[in-house]
């Protein structure tokens, strides 16, 4: 069933959903939703499996027109979505009538924004995935970002209609400052680099630079300069979303969903839980890496476990999640 008309697309709008896993050995990335927590959640406020495929905005939104009705929830950065040219909140199901014009202002805060549709998007999924990679150039539609006069389908989105009302608490709801922090566990290299560099590692702010995708994310700062007498890169090996590398300049790269292998020396990792953070990071802002233990990064991935659980089918129309009533369940306390 047709859903949605792309009348512009904005400068990168994807398919993605949770991402493909087990292939990284012939050279295929995860890709999939960078800030992976915010699509879970718009998926399970419309009703939808929580792996269900959402589209992903960068910065500026695409404009689009409702072909049909639909529950819909955008999560995420704040990109000051409108319907009709008025604002509509995030965070929470709202109903998109035929004939209704979906668009966003632009950037308040954070960098990616996601849009769930109750009864998904209709895509073929290649090797286990809906989700668009960029550089493969396959899944999603046609490997490639939306363009304008793109016509998106769904399955059924009429039974998803009483999902109207569901939200998510303003306490478990992610805050995008300027100047965040990460954690982040030591790396398989961190005895690479001498006690004063791991220091500066873990005291100083790094900013975000504009060469940053969804390959990784290129930081500027002080220099992390590995030992003298170590060569400036080592043998390529496998790498996974959060590893922080370190080149032969000394400035950080913080790996994302579109790679597979790094030939640079991996100083620390950012823990799962911290993980959705880095899609939220955009050029200017500036970024804090604290260092925690193995029980700590389990302690954390349990209480985002603990937010996605509580997400539940309200009884009543309007009802909020029951996981507003959940004592302990902030993940920025």
């Amino acid at each position: 069933m047709k859903i949605l008309e792309v009348v512009m697309p904005g400068p990168l709008t994807t398919l993605q959903d949770q991402g493909r896993f087990g292939f990284g050995q012939y050279g295929v990335a995860q890709s999939g939703a960078v800030d992976s927590f915010s699509l879970r959640v718009g998926n399970l406020m419309v009703g939808n499996p929580e792996n269900e495929a959402g589209l992903e905005i960068t910065l500026m939104g695409p404009v689009m027109e409702a072909l049909a009705n639909m529950a819909i929830a955008i999560t995420g950065a704040d990109l000051q979505p409108r319907i009709n040219d008025r604002p509509v909140p995030m965070w929470r199901t709202i109903v998109l009538q035929k004939g209704d014009i979906l668009s966003f202002k632009g950037p308040k805060s954070g960098c990616r924004a996601y849009l769930a549709v109750g009864g998904g998007f209709n895509a073929q999924a290649v090797l286990g995935s809906k989700s668009t990679s960029l550089g493969g150039r396959f899944g999603g539609l046609e490997g490639r970002p939306l363009q304008r006069g793109d016509m998106l389908f769904s399955n059924s989105p009429h039974l998803h209609l009483d999902t109207e009302g569901r939200s998510l608490p303003s306490k478990s709801t992610p805050e995008y400052p300027t100047d965040c922090s990460v954690k982040v566990i030591m790396g398989p290299h961190h005895d690479h680099f001498s006690p004063e560099t791991l220091t500066l590692f873990q005291e100083s702010s790094f900013r975000v630079t504009e060469q940053s995708d969804r390959t990784g994310i290129r930081l500027a700062g002080p220099p992390l300069k590995a030992k003298e007498g170590f060569k400036k890169s080592i043998i390529s090996e496998g790498v996974v979303p959060g590893a922080i590398q370190t080149p032969g300049d000394g400035q950080p790269i913080i790996i994302l969903g579109e790679t597979v292998t790094g030939g640079y020396r991996k100083i620390a990792v950012v823990i799962s839980a911290d993980l959705h953070r880095l899609g939220q990071l955009k050029p200017g802002n500036r970024v804090r890496f604290v260092a925690v233990s193995q029980d700590e990064a389990f302690g954390a991935l349990k209480e985002i476990a603990a937010i996605i659980r509580s997400i539940i089918s309200p009884k009543k129309p309007n009802e909020r999640c029951r996981c507003q009533e959940a004592p302990g369940l902030s993940l920025y306390s």
